[in-house]
């Protein structure tokens, strides 16, 4: 019978190319999710029973065993970007990966990749990095033989990052940005599931790789990138001070506060603040893509095939403007 390897968060945005890279390996995937409902788009990745959407609350230590139970390996891709109800940084980060190690550990499974973040470490000020720190140092202690992948801003078609910022673009003729000198090192995601693979089927040795494409730009650069791709160059990127954007994260964090439950503050966060004010690069003295043995694709090789539905006249701008030069030529 064929491997079968559990993915914690596998219908999320990275969870969902390891769920397809796996299936396509011949293995057995059992995507770990709090709402199977809505992860039934993950069964079309392979044959029939091949992948199949299963409950669990990484919160919960019962279900996490659940679905560990007869797993070979296991791939823990759940994370946060802002908190909502119960679902905190510590209870998901921190405490969902200890559950996992913890569980896999117990339940005999042979390996396990843990999807972390550059920059995570259980002294920072950011809740964010100080969780996903903790989560890296719980999974040691309970995995040892544990691959964690630290990838820096992740990109692909479902992403919400450059998504987000371009569809604000279409909007406005100014792109407000927090930390626009602050250093990225965007990754493609198809190449973290290539890691996480990797470090699956055992080819990835043991240890902890940070992830990151072949440039290095600043947020206010990757931004003005974005608007040539979806040709809005009279979009203005403007470069807010940090002062400015924490207040902004206090007031709409006080919202989400008072709010009751109806209102999710998915614009900008105090904490999202504290985490901009830091570089986001492979460290000169860590394993990455090179010791994977994986030559990472370029930011200008992805961009243009999902981000042409912000240009001015989506799919028809090519054809629009090509006529709009013909005219001019007349």
């Amino acid at each position: 019978m064929s491997k079968l390897v559990t993915i914690f968060g596998g219908s999320g945005f990275v969870g969902r190319y390891i769920a397809r890279r796996m299936a396509q390996e011949g293995w057995r995937v059992r995507v770990a999710v709090r709402r199977p409902n809505e992860a039934m788009f993950v069964r079309t990745y392979g044959a029939v029973g091949q992948v199949e959407p299963m409950l669990c609350n990484i919160r919960d230590r019962a279900s996490v065993a659940a679905v560990l139970h007869g797993a070979d390996a296991a791939v823990n891709c759940v994370g946060i970007l802002n908190e909502d109800g119960r679902n905190t940084f510590g209870l998901v980060q921190h405490y969902g990966a200890l559950h996992v190690a913890e569980e896999a550990a117990k339940a005999g499974v042979a390996r396990l990749v843990q999807i972390s973040a550059i920059g995570a470490d259980s002294h920072a000020k950011s809740a964010y990095a100080e969780t996903k720190g903790r989560g890296e140092e719980a999974v040691k202690e309970h995995f040892p033989d544990a691959v964690i992948l630290r990838p820096s801003i992740v990109f692909g078609a479902e992403d919400q990052f450059f998504n987000r910022f371009a569809s604000m673009a279409r909007f406005s003729p100014f792109l407000p940005v927090t930390g626009g000198n602050t250093l990225f090192q965007p990754v493609y995601v198809d190449d973290v599931a290539r890691a996480a693979v990797m470090g699956v089927t055992g080819q990835a040795a043991p240890g902890t790789y940070e992830l990151g494409g072949p440039e290095v730009k600043t947020f206010a650069e990757l931004m003005e990138d974005m608007l040539e791709v979806i040709r809005r160059p009279k979009v203005w990127v403007i470069n807010m001070p940090f002062f400015v954007s924490a207040a902004m994260g206090t007031v709409f964090d006080f919202l989400q506060s008072i709010s009751l439950g109806l209102f999710t503050n998915k614009i900008l966060t105090r904490d999202q603040v504290r985490n901009l004010a830091h570089d986001n690069v492979v460290g000169a003295d860590m394993p990455g893509f090179a010791e994977l043995g994986i030559a990472p694709v370029a930011m200008e090789a992805v961009l243009p095939e999902y981000l042409w539905r912000y240009r001015p006249a989506g799919q028809f701008y090519e054809i629009k403007d090509s006529a709009k030069k013909l005219r001019s030529q007349e």
